[in-house]
């Protein structure tokens, strides 16, 4: 193919996608920009890509301009992309017109990397091939060209990914759930769930949904595309041998019904499944256990960065919990979380980071009991101080991580640090 494209946004997916382009479609010319100054331009120019300033981007003549997931709607260079006439694509819908590989998709707010790993886990106990990318670490736009056309592709897509595809196409779509996120970028929870339930509008007769009957906003949505419906539901718990997994909590549950279904679709057993859940455990930051201290456990659910993934992690627990809570704000409420944190296993809460005003308000609102700790150390001392053997100190924090950390992984690394400091004694 050839053409002109931009590339906007110059971290992991960004140049991904320069390099990609370059791959698969030497006869195209690529021009690229980022709104900061540190990005990696010896890896960008390998590409043969043109690097201009984030106010010169040229849209004459221009095919299309590829938005990394980082990039809103209302950047500048994206309007005036859009006031030239030039299509915007999310940089999974350019990978999707390179790959010829049948992509299972797995989307919702919450337990997207949990259930995309599970549903490789299971092809590969299936004997399939498959691949793992998307919003979990590795670019899709980093597959083209470079893996066996026989494989799948187990993908996350986040809203993120998902408000700017056009021919996007999933073999398998998955919606786990619909709860209210990133209402800062969206602006509304409508425009959210239109972005979410975008994973389906190009599959075919012949293709599968699979979807959350336990899920409200799911169950009661208007779908798009023309995939067979496969429902699941935590009523389906026989049908997964549940009982000798490793993972833990309602969600959890949720998420394996949903990959087996998945993986179903794909042609793989119910042995098969029920293999790789046995052998399967959570990755990282994701309920994850990371150490027991004079019989307090520490779990790691750094990725919980909102209320709803916190309500559902609460599920795990029956009692003792000591819950540190917080980070920076995006734009929703509390008020669910704080009732089930009142009525739930919570002991107490540890509260962190800018939000720390906000979810006080909401839990003493709520009853429930909470001590104000400032920073993530401050807060895993506090709660183990507190804790007794049997009880579990838990990193749910319900919020993004951008106040004090890189990133959420950041944060469950310095927690994991922090913790192996408390079994040392340090």
């Amino acid at each position: 193919m050839t053409g002109r494209f931009i590339v906007v946004g110059l971290r992991r997916s960004g140049l991904a996608a320069c390099e990609a382009i370059a791959r698969m479609w030497p006869g195209a010319s690529v021009t690229a920009t980022d709104r900061d100054s540190d990005v990696d331009l010896g890896r960008l120019l390998v590409t043969g890509a043109e690097y201009v300033p984030w106010g010169a981007v040229p849209t004459a003549g221009v095919t299309a301009l590829i938005k990394s997931p980082g990039v809103p709607a209302d950047a500048p260079p994206v309007l005036a992309a859009r006031d030239a006439g030039v299509p915007v694509w999310s940089e999974v819908e350019l990978a999707g017109r390179m790959l010829a590989n049948p992509i299972i998709g797995v989307t919702g707010t919450n337990g997207k990397t949990t259930t995309t790993a599970l549903v490789a886990a299971m092809l590969r106990s299936g004997g399939l091939d498959v691949e793992v990318a998307g919003n979990v670490g590795r670019a899709l736009s980093e597959l083209p060209g470079l893996i066996s056309p026989a494989a799948w592709v187990a993908c996350e897509l986040s809203s993120f990914q998902l408000e700017d595809i056009d021919r996007l196409r999933c073999r398998v779509g998955v919606v786990l759930n619909i709860t209210p996120d990133h209402l800062d970028r969206h602006g509304t929870f409508e425009e959210y769930a239109r972005c979410k339930l975008r994973i389906l509008e190009n599959q075919a007769a012949g293709d599968t949904a699979v979807l959350n009957a336990d899920d409200p906003v799911v169950r009661a949505a208007g779908l798009p595309g023309s995939g067979d419906r496969v429902w699941v539901s935590k009523a389906d718990r026989g049908s997964i041998d549940w009982d000798h997994a490793h993972l833990r909590g309602d969600h959890n549950l949720e998420n394996a019904l949903a990959a087996a279904a998945a993986a179903h679709a794909a042609g793989v057993d119910p042995a098969a499944v029920d293999r790789a859940l046995r052998e399967f455990h959570a990755p990282a930051h994701r309920m994850q256990f990371v150490a027991d201290v004079a019989g307090v456990a520490y779990v790691n659910d750094s990725k919980a960065t909102n209320p709803d993934a916190v309500v559902k992690a609460l599920t795990a627990f029956d009692g003792g919990v000591r819950l540190i809570l917080g980070g920076s704000l995006k734009g929703g409420s509390f008020a669910a979380l704080a009732g089930s944190v009142a009525a739930g296993p919570v002991a107490r809460c540890y509260l962190i980071g800018q939000a720390a005003g906000t979810i006080a308000a909401a839990l003493e609102r709520a009853g429930a009991d909470f001590t104000t700790c400032g920073t993530l150390d401050a807060a895993v001392a506090a709660a183990a101080s507190d804790a007794v053997p049997g009880d579990t100190v838990l990193l749910s924090p319900a919020c993004a991580s951008f106040d004090q950390f890189r990133d959420f992984e950041q944060r469950g690394e310095r927690f994991c640090e922090i913790v192996a400091g408390v079994a040392g004694g340090g």
